[in-house]
């Protein structure tokens, strides 16, 4: 578990390796599995993380990485399962960072359908204008201006990016790059550098960390116990699981969605909708209002 821990961003399949083997001495533990599943979607097996972290998240009554399960469904080509996640979710129960990963993997998913418009709609949120700087701001701000560089908003995406890169400063997003790619300045660098470069919103770039630390976690109570008995029968059921998908054939969006192009004003026409008017305050998801 430790060696998991260490390697799980320089070498997340070795990484993976690691938390393997610990679930075959300890599959009962609940931090086992969320480090099998943690592991395994830094190094790109998608359904091994989803049916790792449903196992996990059947264990523990937590549902604190929804927003990696739902990217692993966009990388899986499956973007209606990332967006019926996003529906589902008890935002009661979510804290503001997860539901803001949600939202912002949601929005891709409307993206990765053609959506575009949707998209950009879904990200108008309250949030995206605080003056107060959260560790998710910079993550969020990127993904809306990826969004609006997306319906052709060149000028209003560039003003985004910068607003990203004002607040980024752990270097979380490429932001500073994108805008002086936007600015017309070519950037040379490793090609290999490029390659692995992902912004929010793409397949991949959810911050994905253990809810607690991976070497401390307790012995399984007797319910674990139980649960953990039919485990191993339900980790490949879990992983195929079929989801009802709604008919997401048009750009409609459902009243949680639709509730992020709310009337309001920021007195920033930086935000504003494509067609005029300022940018929205009132609306929002309710995921990322949580």
């Amino acid at each position: 578990m430790v060696a998991t821990g260490q390697l799980i961003d320089e070498d997340p399949a070795e990484a993976l390796a690691h938390a393997l083997a610990a679930r075959r001495l300890a599959s009962r533990i609940a931090a086992v599995r969320e480090a099998v599943g943690l592991a395994a979607y830094h190094a790109g097996e998608w359904q091994t993380a989803i049916a790792e972290l449903r196992t996990y998240h059947r264990m523990s009554g937590l549902q604190s990485h929804l927003a990696v399960l739902a990217d692993c469904e966009r990388a899986l080509g499956r973007p209606e399962r990332a967006i019926d996640l996003f529906r589902g979710a008890d935002r009661e129960k979510l804290d503001q960072a997860v539901a803001t990963e949600l939202l912002i993997v949601a929005a891709g998913a409307r993206g990765d359908l053609g959506q575009k418009d949707a998209a950009v709609a879904m990200l108008q949120v309250p949030e995206l204008t605080s003056e107060t700087a959260e560790p998710w701001t910079a993550r969020l701000r990127y993904a809306y201006a990826d969004a609006l560089l997306a319906v052709s908003r060149r000028e209003e995406a560039r003003e985004w990016f910068s607003r990203a890169a004002d607040v980024d400063a752990e270097g979380e997003t490429d932001a500073a790059e994108r805008l002086l790619e936007l600015d017309g300045v070519v950037i040379e660098g490793d090609e290999e550098d490029e390659e692995v470069a992902s912004g929010p919103g793409a397949p991949g770039a959810v911050p994905a960390r253990p809810d607690a630390d991976l070497t401390g976690d307790a012995e399984p109570t007797d319910d674990e116990d139980d649960d953990a008995d039919d485990e191993d029968d339900e980790q490949a059921e879990a992983a195929v699981a079929t989801v009802p998908a709604d008919d997401l054939s048009d750009d409609e969006l459902t009243d949680d969605e639709a509730g992020s192009v709310a009337a309001g004003s920021t007195g920033d026409d930086s935000g504003a909708r494509a067609g005029g008017g300022e940018a929205t305050a009132s609306g929002g998801s309710d995921a990322a209002q949580r």
